[in-house]
């Protein structure tokens, strides 16, 4: 066998490696990060949640991250647990979350896929996160209160047996971009009888999504 043999014989031999690394990347695994993003000119509903959310947390980019669940695969079954205020802390088919946040024009709005670099405890955080199932969507967005808002359950979820936190938590912001509280949080935040909690600690989607534990993975998600 001559060189140039060897050499093609051994490229050929990495194509069904190469090719198997691909499929992986394109379905979702155990542990993969959810994360819910629209587009900075989109149009939502003036006063509701994501509105008011997508005002707090945007930035310069093209996409404002609204929503984070994580992803469970039994079998050829695929679940979704996250927080929500129509679910609270639930499990639930992928189908229904795609539902829900189906936006109101009947688009879909952009599923960003980020995965551990380090999943060998992907399967563990999923546990922990069933832990929390049934407790209410935290519209306080306090610590510690007994019920969770999206980022929140994602955060106590993902820990290490040594009880380190891998997604770290950073002063929370309500303020829009014109540095005012949108209608939403004034409205919300005075029912509750509670001053809106402008800077105590905590997360949202997205500062998670640029966490250097997680990388982005090229996985489409369909019904």
């Amino acid at each position: 066998m001559n060189l140039r043999t060897a050499l093609v014989l051994s490229l050929v031999a990495l194509i069904p490696a190469i090719s198997c690394r691909k499929a992986a990347e394109e379905s979702l695994k155990t542990g993969d990060l959810v994360f819910v993003g629209i587009p900075m000119d989109y149009s939502i509903e003036e006063g509701s949640m994501d509105e008011a959310i997508s005002s707090a947390t945007g930035t310069t980019e093209e996409l404002d991250l609204i929503h984070v669940a994580i992803a469970e695969v039994k079998g050829d079954s695929t679940w979704i647990i996250d927080a929500t205020i129509k679910h609270g802390v639930d499990r639930h088919p992928l189908d229904t979350f795609i539902t829900d946040f189906t936006l109101k024009d009947g688009s879909l709005p952009v599923f960003i896929i980020k995965r551990l670099k380090d999943p060998s405890m992907a399967e563990d955080f999923v546990e922990n996160s069933k832990k929390f199932l049934g407790e209410p969507y935290d519209v306080h967005f306090l610590p510690d209160n007994d019920s969770l808002y999206c980022s929140e359950l994602v955060r106590d979820s993902y820990i290490l047996p040594d009880g380190t936190h891998i997604f770290n938590e950073a002063p929370m912001n309500f303020k829009g971009p014109d540095g005012e509280f949108p209608l939403y949080w004034k409205q919300l935040f005075g029912l509750l009888g509670q001053s809106i909690p402008q800077d105590v600690p905590g997360t949202n989607p997205q500062d998670m999504s640029n966490s250097p534990a997680i990388r982005q993975v090229d996985v489409k998600l369909v019904k």
